[in-house]
């Protein structure tokens, strides 16, 4: 339906998602306060719907692309892509709590009015055309983001999470605003598009001054993305939260910065694009080192899948350091297969953990394949897809991410991303062995099957993954429609 159609016009019709993510957060908070115990139990389903509604929402804003209240936003292909990735983020992460809550007696609508008030700010940071914005959408998500890692708030663990997260948090967005204060005294704008024509006027600020800024904004956005040196907060994080909770941090909020660096630095610092790509560059491999290198050495499974997420965002750091079309397409393409393998590898860990988290060994997976084959099945798909194996996503992500920086004349950075993934294999299979060649835990638990919702997430993950494997052409045209040229 045309954007005119709607009384309120198109600037609402673009961000109709934020709107519909809003709402139904505040109805969830809203009867929380009113709903007896059984009563609460509608809430999971309820979250569902309003995604769904904002999916929807989201794909038809897509279909009248522009920009919305005085270019402050701007609803265009990469927007879009991104926008339904982190609603689709959500849903999985909504999928693999219901569960979760019930098991741990914490079914509140509170946890489900976060999650979508985390997308809200994930959305509006993707969507942003001014770094006001960016920090609005970011402070929106972050805050959210904070209160779900400690969300057991009687577990110390959570405690301890949600603790480090914010303090880190807060000091890393003081380095977003001062860039943010630095630029604008520089250009006299904080509009993407007008910071790159100051930047390219006969009249532009010294590079050392715009550098400082750019680097500013950048150690803010490094946290978020937990990229080298800036990564210290996420294995802490990623194991003191709730199992779920760390599974939607690590895709959601990391989906969009990636969306948001790309950019700022390939729109507002475009001028200064033979500058800033060495930086990249240089912590983009710190930042593969430093996970693979790190995972190595975890007994965790929750603590190792946060280094791996660390090594990733290093591999999606090249396609940023490509600066090109294809890059900013491979960020796409990598960001959705990363983010269903993800999701459906913590999903499977979620189910694996029982209550109170006490299965997170990675020698509590032994003989996961005589226990629970199917999960067992499943989680293989994940392992071989964050390895970069054919017919998995992770594969043709890794592909077109390492044939980007290849077509930007990165040679050495390709060689070494392809060094670290070699390593990257070492870890993940050790979890294969573990669950095929080890006999079983003994434990009541042990064989009990997942519930509904826990198992459409996982099987829809696994079949998404294998998709993205084996059509990868059906999101990857999208992506090179919609990438940042």
């Amino acid at each position: 339906m045309p954007a005119n159609a709607f009384p309120l016009g198109a600037e609402y019709f673009r961000v109709l998602p934020e709107i519909v993510l809003t709402l139904v957060g505040v109805l969830i908070m809203f009867l929380e306060a009113v709903f007896d115990e059984d009563q609460k139990k509608i809430f999971g389903p309820l979250t569902i719907v309003g995604l769904a509604a904002a999916l929807g929402a989201a794909i038809a804003a897509g279909g009248d692309p522009g920009p919305a209240f005085h270019g402050m936003m701007v609803v265009d292909g990469f927007a879009t892509f991104f926008r339904v990735l982190v609603i689709v983020v959500g849903l999985f992460a909504v999928f693999s709590s219901i569960e979760y809550l019930q098991r741990e007696k914490m079914n509140g609508g509170e946890y489900y009015a976060l999650i979508l008030f985390s997308i809200v700010g994930q959305s509006v940071m993707v969507t942003a055309n001014e770094l006001i914005m960016v920090f609005i959408g970011l402070e929106i998500s972050s805050i959210a983001s904070y209160v779900l890692a400690g969300y057991l708030r009687d577990d110390p663990r959570n405690n301890e999470s949600a603790l480090k997260y914010f303090l880190l948090g807060s000091f890393a967005t003081a380095f977003l605003l001062y860039g943010v204060a630095w630029i604008y005294g520089l250009t006299g704008s904080t509009n993407l598009s007008l910071i790159r024509q100051a930047l390219s006027s006969g009249s532009a600020p010294e590079l050392a001054l715009t550098g400082t800024a750019a680097v500013l904004i950048f150690v803010g956005f490094g946290f978020k993305l937990s990229a080298a040196p800036f990564q210290i907060w996420a294995p802490d994080v990623y194991q003191g939260a709730p199992a779920p909770v760390s599974a939607f941090l690590s895709v959601g909020p990391k989906a969009a910065s990636f969306a948001i660096l790309a950019r700022v630095f390939m729109t507002a610092f475009a001028p200064l694009a033979s500058r800033w790509q060495p930086v990249i560059w240089v912590v983009a491999l710190a930042t593969m080192i430093v996970g693979n290198f790190a995972a190595l050495k975890q007994t965790n499974i929750k603590r190792m899948l946060a280094y791996s997420s660390i090594a990733h965002a290093g591999y999606v750091l090249v396609a940023v350091a490509a600066n090109s079309e294809i890059g900013s397409a491979a960020l796409m393409f990598y960001m959705a297969a990363y983010a269903l393998t993800n999701l459906g590898a913590f999903a499977v860990v979620t189910h694996v953990a029982r209550k109170g988290e006490k299965y997170v060994l990675i020698e509590d997976m032994a003989g996961l394949s005589q226990r629970q084959p199917a999960m067992a099945a499943m989680l293989t798909i994940f392992l071989l897809s964050l390895i970069g194996v054919p017919l998995t996503g992770g594969f043709f992500g890794k592909f077109y991410i390492f044939k980007a920086a290849l077509d930007s004349h990165l040679i050495w950075l390709t060689v070494l991303g392809l060094l670290n993934s070699a390593v990257a294999a070492f870890y993940y299979l050790r979890i294969l062995v573990v669950m095929y060649m080890k006999e079983p835990v003994e434990s009541a638990e042990a064989n009990v099957s997942a519930g509904a919702a826990l198992q459409f997430a996982v099987y829809a993950a696994a079949i998404g993954t294998l998709i993205l494997g084996i059509f990868p052409g059906w999101v990857l045209d999208f992506a090179t429609r919609g990438a940042l040229k």
